[in-house]
C-alpha cells in the first residue's frame, strides 16, 4: 500500500475592501511557518515509511572459502559469489554427478553384487566407505543411498562399473553430461573424486556446481536421500544390515536444510554443496576449500550465507510489498 501524503486544507478571509488587506497579509504571514512545516512533513512521510525495517549487509561477513556462489534456487538469480569461474578440486561433491548419471539412466531396483575389487579400491585409496561386504547384493538406490550420506567411494566404484559398463565408459557419461548442462569448466577424472591420477585432475567452479545442484535436485530420488540424516538397511538374505549417517552437519542443525553433499581432499579443502528453505524461499549454494584443517570451516561459512541470503530476499519481499 503507497503512503498516503499529508493534506492541509486553507481557507481565508475575502478581501472586501482595501481597508482590510493589511489583516489579510497578517494572516498569510502567520500560516506561512505551518504550511512550510506541514509541507516537509508530508514529503518526509513517504520516504521514511519506504525505508526497511532492517537492511541486509551489502555482502555476507566472515564467509571463509577460495571460492563460493549463492544463488536463488527457484530463479537462479545469483546474490554473491567469489571466484565464480575459478577451477578448483571438488572432492567428494563429485558424486553428485555419479548419481545424476544413475538415477537419470533409470532401473534403480537393479540388484548390484559389490566384488572384492569394489572392497579393495577402498582399502587402496583409504577414501570415506559405505561399509560394503564382498558379495552383498543391493539395488542401485540403496547404493545412491550409501554413496550420498557416508560419501562411500565403494558405492561409487560400484554404481559406475554398473552404469558404464565399466568405470572408464562411466566417467565419460558423465564428462558428456556436464557438457549438456553448460558446465563450461568441468572435468572429471574418475567418479567419486578422490585424487587421482592427480589432486587437480576432477575439477568445477562455484557457477558449474550450482548450475549441477539444481539439476540433481529437480529429481526426486536424489533430493529424497540427500534430505536423510540416517539410513538403516536391515539385513536380508542377499545382504548384511548397514547403517549410514550423512557427513552433511548442515542437515538438523540449520532449520529448513535439505542437502546436498560435503567434499574434502587436501587439495580441495573442506568444501559443500548446499541448499535449504525458510520461509517458501529456497537457496542453493556451494563454498569450497574453506579450510584444510578445521572440518566445520564449510559448515560456518554456508550457515553465514545463507542467514545473509535468507535477509536479503525477506528484505526484497518487504520491498515488493510496499510498491
Amino acid at each position: 500500500m503507497r503512503p498516503q501524503r499529508l493534506l492541509i486544507a486553507r481557507s481565508l478571509p475575502a478581501v472586501l475592501a482595501g481597508g482590510i488587506v493589511a489583516a489579510a497579509l497578517a494572516w498569510s504571514a502567520l500560516l506561512a511557518p505551518a504550511q512550510g512545516a506541514a509541507a516537509g512533513a508530508a514529503a518526509a512521510a513517504p520516504a521514511a515509511l519506504s525505508r526497511p525495517l532492517t537492511a541486509a549487509p551489502a555482502a555476507p561477513a566472515g564467509v571463509s572459502a577460495a571460492g563460493a556462489d549463492l544463488v536463488n534456487a527457484a530463479t537462479g538469480r545469483r546474490l554473491w559469489s567469489r571466484g565464480l569461474n575459478t577451477e578448483r578440486p571438488i572432492a567428494s561433491i563429485t558424486k553428485v554427478m555419479t548419481a545424476l548419471v544413475v538415477i537419470r539412466a533409470g532401473d534403480l531396483s537393479r540388484k548390484i553384487r559389490i566384488s572384492q575389487a569394489v572392497v579393495n579400491y577402498v582399502r587402496e585409496h583409504d577414501g570415506s566407505s559405505a561399509g560394503l561386504i564382498a558379495g552383498d547384493i543391493l539395488t542401485a538406490h540403496q547404493l545412491l543411498e550409501g554413496m550420498l550420506l557416508p560419501s562411500g567411494n565403494d558405492a561409487a566404484f560400484a554404481l559406475a562399473g554398473a552404469y558404464g559398463p565399466g568405470w572408464r565408459a562411466f566417467v565419460r557419461k558423465m564428462n558428456v553430461t556436464a557438457r549438456s548442462l553448460g558446465m563450461r569448466h568441468t572435468h572429471f577424472a574418475n567418479f567419486d573424486g578422490l585424487p587421482w591420477p592427480t589432486e587437480y585432475t576432477t575439477y568445477s567452479t562455484p557457477r558449474d556446481l550450482i548450475i549441477l545442484g539444481r539439476a540433481a535436485m529437480r529429481l526426486a530420488a536424489f533430493r529424497d536421500i540427500v534430505g536423510q540424516r540416517t539410513h538403516f538397511l536391515a539385513a536380508t538374505p542377499q545382504h548384511h544390515a548397514y547403517f549410514w549417517r550423512n557427513t552433511n552437519q548442515l542437515l538438523g542443525s540449520y532449520a529448513g536444510a535439505f542437502g546436498i553433499k560435503t567434499g574434502f581432499t587436501h587439495g580441495a579443502g573442506y568444501s559443500l554443496l548446499f541448499e535449504a528453505q525458510r520461509h517458501g524461499r529456497a537457496l542453493i549454494g556451494v563454498v569450497l576449500d574453506s579450510s584444510g584443517t578445521d572440518p566445520t570451516a564449510a559448515f560456518t561459512a554456508a550457515r553465514r550465507l545463507l542467514n545473509w541470503g535468507f535477509a536479503v530476499l525477506a528484505g526484497r519481499a518487504r520491498a515488493t510489498v510496499r510498491a
